[in-house]
This record gives C-alpha cells, structure tokens and sequence, in this order.
C-alpha cells in the first residue's frame, strides 16, 4: 500500500493530497507522507521498499518479516564513475 503512496507523494499537489487523504483518512500522515517522504524519493524511481525474512515466530511457527524503506536515491552506475 506505501509505494503507490509514495509515487503519489513525488508530486506535491492539492489533488494529490486528497487521493492520499481519502485512502488514508488521516492528516498527519498525509502530511508526512508529503512533506518527508515524497521529497526523499524524488529521484528514485521505484522500490521505496526491502522486505526482509526473519524467520519463524516461535508459538504458532508463522513467518516473520521485517519491512523497511529504502534509504534515498538510486545510486548511479556510471561508467565515469567506476573510473
């Protein structure tokens, strides 16, 4: 559910606002999903998300995962760069 609100995020508009306010029904998390996360994945193209498997929790054996976001832009893979 956070990509799609995040790439709505990318462009700050009176529009935008409210599809996110009327899937969220929350305006403080409108307001961070605007003001903090938008802005920091403006370059980046996708996957604003990592999945990570942690196991299996111990009482009813269901698997465990952790869910976090991406830390800033792509990187570059210039060939200049490597250089």
């Amino acid at each position: 559910m956070i990509e799609p609100m995040i790439t709505l995020a990318r462009a700050d508009s009176v529009a935008n606002r409210r599809l996110a306010f009327a899937r969220l029904r929350n305006s403080d998390s409108v307001t961070k999903l605007f003001t903090d996360l938008g802005p920091r994945f403006k370059a980046r193209p996708g996957g604003y998300t990592r999945i990570l498997k942690i196991g299996f929790r111990v009482g009813d054996n269901a698997p465990m995962a952790y869910v976090e976001l991406v830390d800033g832009p792509v990187a570059s893979t210039n060939s200049e760069t490597k250089a």
